[in-house]
């Protein structure tokens, strides 16, 4: 059992809607607290019974009169906040806990998200904290973080739940979400998606390429936001005119085996390495962000003039400069590029996070081997 990082964020407040990807162990987590009365929509008799009968979760807790209720899949049916929030209100000591994997369903179906009631909190893939610091490298990057397919002994196994992930959920499920007449452009944008991901992401050269209208393209990356399946990085809003930025976001889906299942490749190629290593890192800064509950802001530095460092995080106010390499054979001209962001943010630390195993000081700037430099983060 790994114990998740948000377990005690979770624990110490009353009720909880906790938001997160298919398969982050959501359900798993929620379990460990031990509710007295379990509502699972994805079950169709108790997803039926709840949207045929309005007073079924009121009945519900009449009849077993239980000190905490959990409600998984809640997306299924947004409305039934509705009633937890007046179950809430007339009984303030009753403890929900309620998960769901799409914060779009949750909207499109006029889900009141309990502002004032509800805590809401993101859980993510596994993070590096929550297995002291040491991941396994090459499983993390073949076969990423959600747990079954971290965890898993067999590599045939972790690479079949991966495929199944996201050939049937991605393309399927999310597919739905769509709500569009020609399914035939989000497939095709899906695909597209996988090919640009980690790279700056130019709208109407996508729309060509992959022969979807201009304007559907936004469209279809919120859906893929809100299902919480990837994230635009955008440009450092602070500098985007001083340093005269590229202002075309970079787009990374959520895990790397997602990524590469998505793709139908696990190898740790040299032209695949370092957009892995960027997708990893990225995604372990985010989700630990989730799992600390601590805001971070991460956008990208690029100038018109080819100047360019992976990420500038904000956290608290200060400002890190964090490039990414996929090896530690780093020289003085790849750190060059984190002392020149200083020009723009004087007081920024920087850093080279890298695949390798060693630490290394160049020209003042540490490169340090990704985990740790996550812990140097706080993360």
């Amino acid at each position: 059992m790994i114990i998740r990082k948000l377990s005690s964020s979770v624990l110490k407040n009353k009720s909880v809607l906790l938001i997160g990807p298919r398969q982050v162990g959501k359900s798993t987590l929620i379990k460990s607290f031990k509710p007295k009365l379990t509502l699972n929509l994805a079950e169709e008799d108790v997803f039926i019974d709840a949207t045929s009968d309005p007073s079924f979760l009121k009945k519900q807790i009449e009849t077993h009169a239980p000190p905490s209720v959990f409600v998984d899949e809640v997306q299924r049916f947004p409305r039934m906040l509705n009633s937890i929030q007046a179950i809430i209100d007339q009984n303030p000591k009753i403890r929900f806990f309620i998960t769901g994997s799409s914060a779009r369903k949750l909207r499109r179906g006029k889900a009141n998200l309990l502002p004032g009631r509800v805590y809401s909190y993101q859980l993510g893939p596994f993070v590096a904290s929550e297995l002291d610091y040491k991941m396994d490298q090459e499983k993390i990057l073949k076969f990423g973080g959600l747990p079954e397919a971290y965890l898993s002994d067999s590599e045939s196994a972790s690479k079949k739940l991966l495929r199944s992930y996201s050939g049937t959920y991605l393309k399927e499920e999310i597919q739905a979400e769509a709500l569009v007449r020609n399914i035939d452009q989000f497939s095709r944008f899906l695909q597209g998606v996988v090919n640009v991901s980690g790279h700056f992401v130019d709208f109407t050269k996508l729309s060509q390429k992959i022969k979807v209208p201009r304007l559907a393209v936004p469209r279809f990356f919120e859906i893929l936001e809100d299902s919480l399946i990837g994230e635009r990085i955008y440009p450092c809003k602070e500098l985007i005119e001083i340093a005269d930025l590229v202002k075309h976001p970079k787009f990374y889906l959520f895990d790397t085996g997602v990524y590469n299942a998505l793709q139908n490749n696990f190898e740790l190629s040299n032209d695949r390495i370092g957009v892995l290593a960027e997708h990893l890192v990225l995604n372990q800064i985010r989700h630990s962000s989730w799992a600390f509950d601590q805001p971070i802001e991460i956008s990208t530095f690029r100038t018109r003039g080819g100047l360019e460092v992976d990420f500038v995080l904000k956290i608290e106010q200060k400002h890190f400069g964090i490039e990414i390499k996929s090896s530690e054979n780093i020289s003085s001209h790849d750190v060059e590029p984190c002392l020149k962001l200083k020009k723009y943010l004087p007081k920024a630390q920087v850093y080279v996070f890298h695949l390798g195993k060693n630490k290394i000081k160049i020209n003042g700037v540490w490169c340090l081997p990704w985990q740790e430099g996550l812990h140097e983060l706080g993360l």
